[in-house]
């Protein structure tokens, strides 16, 4: 890569959009337990100098480990053999609000099954988010990735609101597009 005019102009267009926008963090690549640990503390400590109450940094602290532990998850296009999930993660502040955004390919297989759950899970109603979280506790079955989805439903539980995109790569996938925003 060049230093060179048209590079150095996509960089400040970059950071234009970023100030613009209000993002804190913009992260993509691999994502494993440490960078998890990491993007988690950034935040907590940049709530810290906000002086944000306590139960806005557990919201945050919560759907920030819950999002990113699900790109580690279920991204698929795995990059190599560790099973370590790929993907772009962002977090900002904008008024009264936090957002976290992940987005990671899937495959078409899994998109439908995953826009199942995510309109059951973004019109309902926090008692019936409840009533779901418990029954999938109690009846919900593992993943062959381990998990026991309940990561979705708990997501929306601390989020104020969830949005979702889903942008066809090219015949074998999609890339999957979530936002978390949490009022504080």
């Amino acid at each position: 890569m060049e230093l060179n005019v048209g590079f150095i102009k996509s960089v400040l267009n970059l950071y234009d959009e970023m100030e613009s926008s209000s993002i804190d963090l913009v992260y993509f690549g691999e994502f494993s337990h440490e960078i998890t640990k990491m993007f988690a503390n950034m935040a907590e400590g940049k709530m810290d100098l906000l002086e944000e109450d306590r139960n806005t940094k557990k919201k945050v602290y919560h759907v920030l480990v819950e999002t990113l532990q699900n790109l580690n998850k279920h991204s698929d296009w795995i990059s190599d053999k560790r099973s370590i999930g790929s993907g772009l993660f962002i977090i900002g502040k904008k008024d009264d609000s936090y957002y976290i955004i992940t987005s990671n390919k899937v495959s078409f297989e899994k998109k439908e099954i995953l826009q199942e759950q995510i309109e059951s899970v973004i019109h309902s109603t926090p008692e019936e988010l409840k009533e779901m979280y418990k029954r999938q506790l109690k009846d919900g079955k593992l993943s062959d990735k381990g998990g026991a989805g309940l990561g979705l439903i708990d997501i929306a539980r601390k989020a104020g609101s969830l949005d979702y995109k889903f942008l066809p790569l090219d015949h074998s996938g999609a890339l999957f597009i979530l936002k978390a925003e949490i009022h504080s």
